[in-house]
């Protein structure tokens, strides 16, 4: 990766934040905002967003092709393509349905890919200014400052458990499980919020059922980087390109053994 691409890339999202989506908060009209499933929301500053960003994007790394979540859902051929090659992933507005409601979190995911591996990626928080960024071999970073993943020290781990894409077997199941060995907390529905919880201490245990790229290869970079650990269920890595199901992440290796065994075994 150029040595020079994460200031490019965080001023585009800045630039975007500002621009886009910002004006756009807490000033949608009814007739800007659909379903594009059920719970599953798209707004004209999400389209918006992706177009700038791809855009931009292109401009700082013209090689890299881009795989961007609206895109994708006018045309679901273009995650074929996901793992191959160098690409762009990105999440326009994570956090859409917060968003369309008026209230946060929401934010701004980009993550570069080569074959599937995630090199870097970036998650701006919007209201706060907040940027976390990672580099593959190099570590993660909140506002330029080196960051290190630290458990929450609760008397039992905090679980923030994103089930609501499991069959409802599934749901229960695992809640059933969690629930005398975790102290569980409601998610923020919104993974560019849920991975920084992970890694300041906030949360110490997040599950995921659904794993598209968009969503979480920003995040799984950046917990891993900073000395967390997010893996598939079964501890193979997340790479971009596979579409199972299933993502657990934890403040510490130590935390993610003890969820794996508590959860789902």
């Amino acid at each position: 990766m150029p040595l020079d691409l994460h200031q490019p890339v965080a001023a585009q999202l800045r630039t975007v934040a500002a621009e886009v989506v910002m004006p756009r908060y807490r000033n949608l009209a009814a007739d800007e905002i659909s379903e594009k499933a059920a719970d599953d929301f798209v707004t004209i500053a999400d389209k918006e967003s992706e177009l700038r960003l791809a855009e931009g994007l292109s401009a700082i790394l013209p090689e890299a092709g881009i795989i961007g979540e609206e895109a994708c859902a006018a045309d679901p051929s273009i995650l074929d393509r996901a793992g191959e090659g160098l690409n762009w992933i990105i999440d326009p507005i994570d956090g859409t349905g917060n968003f369309a409601a008026g209230k946060p979190p929401f934010g701004i995911m980009v993550a570069l890919a080569d074959g599937g591996i995630i090199l870097a990626g970036w998650i701006l928080d919007p209201l706060s200014g907040r940027l976390c960024h990672a580099v593959l071999g190099d570590g993660s970073f909140i506002d330029g400052e080196r960051v290190q993943a630290r458990e929450s020290g609760a008397a039992l781990p905090v679980a923030a458990l994103a089930v609501y894409f499991m069959t409802p077997e599934e749901r229960a199941e695992v809640q059933r499980r969690a629930q005398t060995s975790f102290t569980l907390v409601d998610i923020p529905r919104c993974a560019a919020e849920q991975y920084p919880r992970l890694v300041l201490g906030q949360n110490d245990v997040s599950i995921f059922a659904r794993t598209l790229p968009w969503d979480h290869a920003a995040g799984t970079l950046f917990l891993n980087e900073a000395g967390g650990c997010c893996q598939r269920l079964d501890g193979s890595p997340y790479r971009v390109g596979d579409l199972r199901r299933g993502l657990l992440g934890a403040s510490s290796p130590r935390l993610w053994d003890l969820a794996a065994e508590t959860l789902l075994r």
